[in-house]
C-alpha cells in the first residue's frame, strides 16, 4: 500500500486528496479543501495564486507522509516569471475581458479554418493563444523569461524545476495533436515566442523533489517526489472514467461540462470545426474529443445571486417543475461572464419566445434541462463526426451528486448513464502517480480498479424522446 497526495484545483475551490493504492484497492480521502476566489482589481480579473499555493501547502501538511505528489488544475491560464524566476503579477483569469475581439485579429493572420487544421482546438475566447495575443504589448510579457501554466507554476514553486505538461499544453491552441509537439508554424506566424515555455513533460514523468523549504513548511520527510500527472483536470478525470468497454462517451461535470469521446487520433475536419469540437490530448497518446458546455456555472452563479439557498431543497423543487418548458443554449458565450445570471437566463428565454421562468425553482429546472439538452447534442454530434458509436454515457465529477441532472441526461441522450466517481480528477491524478510507481497497470486496469472500488449509480433513460427533439428544434430551428 502506498500513499499519494493529489492536488486538484478547480475554478471555484481547491482540494488536496490523499489516495491509498494497493493490490486491488483504491481509497481516497480529503486532507484539505479551500476556496478559489478570483479578485477583481483595477486592471481586471485575477487569480489569487498565492492563496492557492498556501492552500496547497496546508493540504500537504494535513495529508501526512506521502510517497508522491501530483497537481492538476483548470486549463489555459498561466503565470509569467522574470529572469530571476519571480512571478510577474497574479495570473489573469480566463473570464477576464481582455480577449474580447482578439480572435478576429488572430484570424486575420491565421484564418480560423487553418488554425483548426493545425491545432484541432475549438474556438473559445480564452484560449492561451488569444490571451498571449491580447498581452502582446504588456509590460509583463515584455519582461517575462518563462511562462508556466497554472499547475506547472505550482509544481515549480514546490520543486524549483520548470516543465510544461502536455495534456494542459494542448489547451493553449499551440500544440499539434498529430505530432504531440508545438505547432511551430502557428506560433511563428502569430509572433508567439515558444521559448517562453519550459520543456514538455508527459503524465508519469518525474517533475522533481519537494524543496527543503517546502518539507520544512509541511512537516514531510524527504525525499518526496512530485510526479507529472494529467495536469489538465479533465485529462485526469477522463483517465478515471470507470468504463469497462470502449464504446462510451463521457461528461466531466462541474463548473464546466465537457462532453465527448476518447479517440486514438484527432478529428480535424471542417465539419468538426464548425461544430466547435476540440481535440485535446489525454493519457497514453489518446485524444479527448469534446465540446465545452457552460456546465453548473450557470446554477452556481444563480445560487450566489439568490443568497446561497439550500441546494437540496432547490433541486427538489426544480424536479417538480414542468419539464422542458423553457430551454437556453448552455454553450452560449453570452453566459461566460459572472453576474446577473438569473436575469440573463430570463432574457434568453424571452428572446426565444419561450415562457420566462419566474422563480428559483423554475430557473433551476431551465438550467438543468438546458444542460441535459446540450449533453445530448454533444454526445450525438461527437459520435457522428468521429464515426465512433457509443452505448453508455459516463458522468464524472461534481455533477454526479446532482441526481436530477444525471437522470435528465439519460433521458435526453436516450442512453444509460453511469454516474461516478465524483472526485474523478483526483482519482486520475492518484492513479497516474501509482502507475508511475508500478502499482497499477495500463489504462484499462486503472479504470477497472475505479469501477470495482468506487460507488457508482446507473440511470436508465425514460420518458418520451420526442419531447427532447422538440426542445432541440426550439433552439436550433431544425
Amino acid at each position: 500500500m502506498r500513499t499519494y497526495a493529489a492536488v486538484d484545483l478547480g475554478a471555484s475551490s481547491g482540494r488536496v486528496m490523499v489516495g491509498r493504492v494497493g493490490p486491488g484497492s483504491l481509497d481516497l480521502t480529503e486532507a484539505h479543501r479551500f476556496p478559489n476566489r478570483p479578485v477583481r482589481v483595477p486592471e481586471g480579473l485575477r487569480w489569487d495564486i498565492l492563496a492557492l499555493y498556501a492552500g496547497v501547502l496546508d493540504g500537504l501538511r494535513g495529508a501526512g507522509q506521502v510517497d508522491s505528489v501530483g497537481i492538476d488544475s483548470w486549463a489555459v491560464d498561466y503565470g509569467l516569471l522574470d529572469a530571476d524566476g519571480a512571478l510577474l503579477g497574479n495570473p489573469v483569469h480566463y473570464r477576464d475581458a481582455r480577449t474580447e475581439g482578439v480572435a478576429e485579429k488572430v484570424w486575420a493572420t491565421v484564418p480560423a479554418a487553418e488554425l483548426y487544421a493545425a491545432t484541432g482546438l475549438q474556438y473559445a475566447p480564452f484560449n492561451t493563444l488569444y490571451q498571449l495575443t491580447a498581452a502582446r504589448s504588456s509590460a509583463q510579457l515584455a519582461h517575462a523569461e518563462r511562462l508556466l501554466l497554472v499547475p506547472d507554476l505550482l509544481t515549480y514553486w514546490l520543486t524549483g524545476e520548470a516543465g510544461t505538461e502536455l495534456t494542459n499544453a494542448s489547451t493553449t491552441q499551440l500544440i499539434d495533436p498529430r505530432t504531440r509537439d508545438w505547432s511551430y508554424d502557428v506560433a511563428q506566424r502569430l509572433g508567439i515566442d515558444l521559448g517562453l515555455f519550459a520543456p514538455l513533460r508527459r503524465p508519469g514523468d518525474p517533475a522533481g523533489l519537494l524543496r527543503p523549504e517546502v518539507l520544512a513548511e509541511t512537516g514531510l520527510r524527504g525525499p518526496v517526489p512530485v510526479t507529472t500527472v494529467g495536469s489538465h483536470d479533465t485529462a485526469s478525470a477522463v483517465a478515471a472514467v470507470p468504463a469497462v468497454r470502449e464504446r462510451f462517451a463521457y461528461i466531466c461535470t462541474g463548473t464546466w461540462s465537457l462532453a465527448g469521446l476518447e479517440l486514438d487520433a484527432p478529428v480535424l475536419t471542417e465539419p468538426s470545426r464548425l461544430a466547435n469540437f476540440t481535440n485535446e490530448l489525454g493519457l497514453d497518446d489518446t485524444v479527448r474529443y469534446l465540446r465545452n458546455i457552460m456546465g453548473l456555472w450557470l446554477l452556481q452563479e444563480c445560487v450566489r445571486e439568490w443568497g446561497d439557498p439550500d441546494l437540496p431543497q432547490l433541486l427538489s423543487a426544480a424536479a417538480e417543475q414542468p419539464p422542458l418548458r423553457s430551454v437556453v443554449d448552455a454553450g452560449d458565450a453570452a453566459f461566460l461572464a459572472p453576474g446577473r445570471m438569473p436575469q440573463r437566463i430570463a432574457d434568453a428565454c424571452r428572446a426565444l419566445g419561450q415562457p420566462v421562468p419566474d422563480s428559483p425553482a423554475g430557473i433551476t429546472r431551465c438550467i438543468l434541462d438546458s444542460l441535459a439538452l446540450a449533453h445530448r447534442r454533444a454526445v450525438a454530434e461527437a459520435q457522428s463526426l468521429a464515426d465512433h458509436p457509443v452505448d453508455v454515457v459516463h458522468i464524472v465529477g461534481g455533477g454526479t451528486r446532482n441526481a436530477l441532472l444525471c437522470q435528465l441526461t439519460a433521458d435526453a441522450c436516450g442512453l444509460p448513464v453511469v454516474a461516478g466517481p465524483a472526485e474523478a480528477a483526483a482519482l486520475g491524478n492518484v492513479l497516474v502517480q501509482a502507475r508511475a510507481g508500478g502499482l497499477v497497470g495500463d489504462r484499462a486496469a486503472m479504470r477497472e480498479l475505479v469501477a470495482r472500488t468506487q460507488p457508482l449509480e446507473r440511470y436508465e433513460p425514460r420518458g418520451d424522446p420526442a419531447l427532447w427533439r422538440a426542445a432541440e428544434a426550439r433552439l436550433t430551428g431544425r
